[in-house]
């Protein structure tokens, strides 16, 4: 018997998970479009439904559910044996799960430090469309925001997720603000098209290119205030109940290099 295409299935847990075709398509980094493709070529090759799909709504069949159970347990399998392979025979490897804007600003212009101090160390990083708020099962450490609890995990607190009113150099020149009430007296911008920016990490560059002021996180964007490429607004910031943490199992207190990487991650963002 030819078995369906391992991609395929991937697909469809994802999907069966989040009860999304768009919501899959963003962890998987495709489009809607192809995971529906690949659902209907999985489907088709089973002889099987495995969803039903109404207007606004995707929900599994009773065959979809079932085949689900069984998927699941095969890849935990599957990870389980590769990980066991890869600690006895191969290189270590850390599956990191991080927001996006978190590894742009601070992580990854400073892990080529890590990396030379411990080569034999492959570090595998997985960036989130937004925010994380839980520890993915998938990943060994993982960077998420929020307030907690964290039951069940080892947490580090690394900083406050505070936001601070900020603009390019140039805006500011063309619109002097010294007070919170200028900001009603700024000319509305009015595009020719409406432009919804969906990440930070956009909202962040528009405002660099003078589109307008934006609220950024103070902490991540540190670095474009010191090469001015931001300026802030005023000093005070604004606070919020939610930090950025640092989660994993407490299975994996064990392993060195995970350990190693925890202690690195915990002193850059002291220092950042």
């Amino acid at each position: 018997m030819r078995l369906p295409s391992l991609k395929f299935l991937k697909t469809f847990q994802v999907a069966a998970r989040l009860q999304s075709f768009k919501a899959a398509a963003e962890e998987l980094f495709v489009t809607p479009s192809a995971i529906s493709h690949q659902i209907k070529a999985l489907e088709a090759h089973l002889g099987v439904s495995l969803f039903q799909r109404g207007v606004r709504t995707l929900t599994l069949t009773e065959a979809g559910t079932t085949y689900l159970e069984h998927i699941e347990d095969i890849f935990s399998k599957l990870e389980v044996a590769t990980e066991q392979l890869q600690l006895r025979y191969g290189r270590t490897i850390i599956r990191l799960n991080v927001p996006s804007f978190f590894a742009n600003e601070l992580l990854l212009p400073r892990l080529a430090s890590f990396s030379q101090a411990r080569e034999e160390t492959d570090i595998r990083i997985e960036t989130t469309f937004s925010a994380p708020k839980t520890h993915p099962p998938e990943a060994d450490l993982s960077i998420v925001v929020g307030a907690g609890p964290w039951d069940g995990l080892v947490v580090h607190e690394l900083f406050a997720q505070n936001f601070i009113p900020a603009c390019s150099p140039a805006f500011l020149l063309d619109n002097p603000i010294d007070s919170y009430a200028d900001l009603n007296g700024i000319e509305p911008i009015k595009p020719n098209r409406l432009v919804r920016l969906d990440t930070m990490s956009a909202v962040v560059r528009a405002a660099e290119q003078g589109v307008g002021i934006a609220l950024v996180p103070s902490r991540l964007s540190a670095d474009r205030f010191s090469k001015g490429g931001l300026v802030k607004l005023f000093d005070a910031e604004l606070t919020t109940n939610e930090s950025y943490y640092l989660l994993h199992r407490p299975e994996d207190h064990a392993r060195e290099d995970l350990q190693e990487l925890t202690r690195w991650i915990l002193s850059e963002c002291r220092v950042a």
